[in-house]
Order: C-alpha cells, then structure tokens, then sequence
C-alpha cells in the first residue's frame, strides 16, 4: 500500500505541475508533508536545498530521496517513475501522432520550420557559451578545449559524457 501511496504522491503532481520542477515542488511538499506526513517542512526544505545543489532536474533527485526515506530501494523506482511517467506518456502519445500524420504535408512543413529553427536556438548558445569562456579563460584556453572537444567527438567517436568529464578535469587542473 506504502508503493502505490509514494507512486500517487509524484505522479499527481508532476501531472498537474505544468512548468517543470520549480512548478511540482509546492505540490509535491503539499503531498510529502501535509497529506502524508512522511517528512517535516525543514526536511523538505533541506531536501530541496541538496536537490538545487547537484546537476541534474529537481523533482526526479527529490522524488528518490523521499522515495528511499519512505519505501526503500523501492520506493526510489516508484517514485522516480511516477516523476518521469507523464512526460514519458505525453512522449508516446505524442511520437504516436506524429508517426499516425508523419506522411501529411502540414507536419513535413512543420519539420522544414522546426530543424533550421532548432539548429539557430544551438548556434546561438555555442556563441554564448564561446563568449562567456573567452572572457573568463581568455582565447586560447577556449580555442584548446574546442578542438581537443571536436576532434574527440568526431574523429575518435569517444563518448560525450566522457568528454565532459575531460574538460571539468582540464578546467580543474589548468583553469582554477
């Protein structure tokens, strides 16, 4: 019973909390505090606290950390999949549509719009992450981690999480 309670305590309000995990912590802290009782305010609010601290969307760390508190390595499943399960609905239902009308002149004009638009949204977010590395670390540091990024990326085919982990090591060694 303690499962399905923790399942309806995510599920619920990552339904209703349209906007992402700044819009479902209210309503998750309405469900884990107020109607269940599973944790304090201050637990919440340190929970909170080590949610915004790590990498990653809010709600989903949330929901195993409560999940763990109340149901165990369980509980973690269910709750993480009870924070994830509408997004992962609304994905299948949606990539059903669009697979139903994929042939249908209006969706084939809506990707023509949607790639260059998409591949403009990028472009101008490589330039402001070139920038603001440029100004903190100066044109050549930038330049090394570009090249060294593209030709492990491309060239080598290395995978991009390690690259990431590459250049925090960089960053922490030469850049600090």
């Amino acid at each position: 019973m303690i499962y399905l309670q923790i399942f309806i305590a995510f599920f619920i309000p990552n339904i209703i909390g349209y906007g992402g995990g700044p819009a479902t912590i209210p309503l998750i802290e309405h469900e884990v505090v107020n109607r269940h009782g599973w944790i304090t305010t201050s637990e919440f609010s340190e929970i909170l606290a080590l949610g915004n601290a790590l990498p990653g969307p809010i709600a989903t760390k949330m929901a195993g950390y409560i999940g763990y508190e109340v149901g165990g390595g369980l509980g973690v499943v269910v709750a993480e999949f009870a924070t994830i399960a509408p997004s992962l609905i609304l994905m299948i239902v949606l990539l059903q549509l669009i697979f139903r009308y994929k042939d249908s002149p209006r969706v084939k004009r809506l990707s023509k719009i949607v790639v260059p638009t998409v591949a403009i949204l990028m472009a101008g977010l490589t330039y402001d992450f070139f920038q603001t590395s440029y100004s903190s670390n100066g044109l050549v540091q930038t330049i090394v981690i570009a090249v060294i990024s593209l030709l492990l990326l491309e060239k080598w085919k290395v995978h991009p999480a390690f690259v990431i982990v590459g250049g925090l090591a960089y960053g922490a060694i030469f850049l600090s």
